[in-house]
């Protein structure tokens, strides 16, 4: 069964700094018509720097949207068109101030694809130097370090409610079981 929906025409809603908002009549597989609402958002980067202590650092930050403080990997918005690696490392030296000696790519996760278009890409961070951390004037937060397996054990039991962050420590704890590392 072909399952395309066809786009038959867009009307734009909202013009943000960081989203679009539009409304698109689409065509359905049966030849039906709906409407589809869409968010456009350039995408980001996450980033978990694991030290070579086994040390996983993170950030604590106030989510407005949510109304709470979340603990969370290190990321940051891309701008249009920008490479994901250089963001992710520009993002990791400002919100903790590492630079790694390997930085290794882990897949890109659509953040809601009912409704926007963003693709967070997932990276690890491995062999840490010390940078300069520079948050940007809007952002605060505070960085954490955690013995990696007890942040696995925070994310198994849903206390870390960032998907970005549960999705990345996922994937590394099964890179590092393929791996055979401890």
């Amino acid at each position: 069964m072909d399952l395309i929906e066809t786009k038959l025409d867009s009307t734009p809603h909202f013009h943000g700094v960081i989203v679009d908002v539009r409304t698109d009549t689409v065509r359905l597989p049966n030849g039906q018509t709906a409407g589809r609402e869409v968010v456009t958002h350039p995408g980001g980067v996450a980033i978990l720097p694991i030290t070579d202590d086994g040390q996983a650092l993170l950030v604590r930050q106030f989510r407005y949207c949510v109304g709470q403080v979340l603990l969370e990997v290190p990321a940051g918005k891309l701008e249009p068109g920008e490479d994901p690696r250089p963001a992710a490392l520009r993002e990791l030296e400002e919100e903790v101030g590492v630079i790694p000696d390997k930085l290794e790519y882990l897949g890109g996760l659509y953040v809601s694809p009912g409704i926007s278009t963003e693709v967070i890409h997932l990276y690890l961070a491995t062999g840490l130097n010390q940078g300069c951390r520079h948050p940007d004037e809007d952002e605060f937060l505070n960085v954490e370090a955690m013995p990696f397996a007890d942040l696995l054990e925070l994310v198994m039991k849903g206390q870390v409610p960032d998907a970005k962050t549960a999705a990345l420590v996922m994937k590394a704890q099964l890179l590092k079981e393929r791996e055979g590392m401890k």
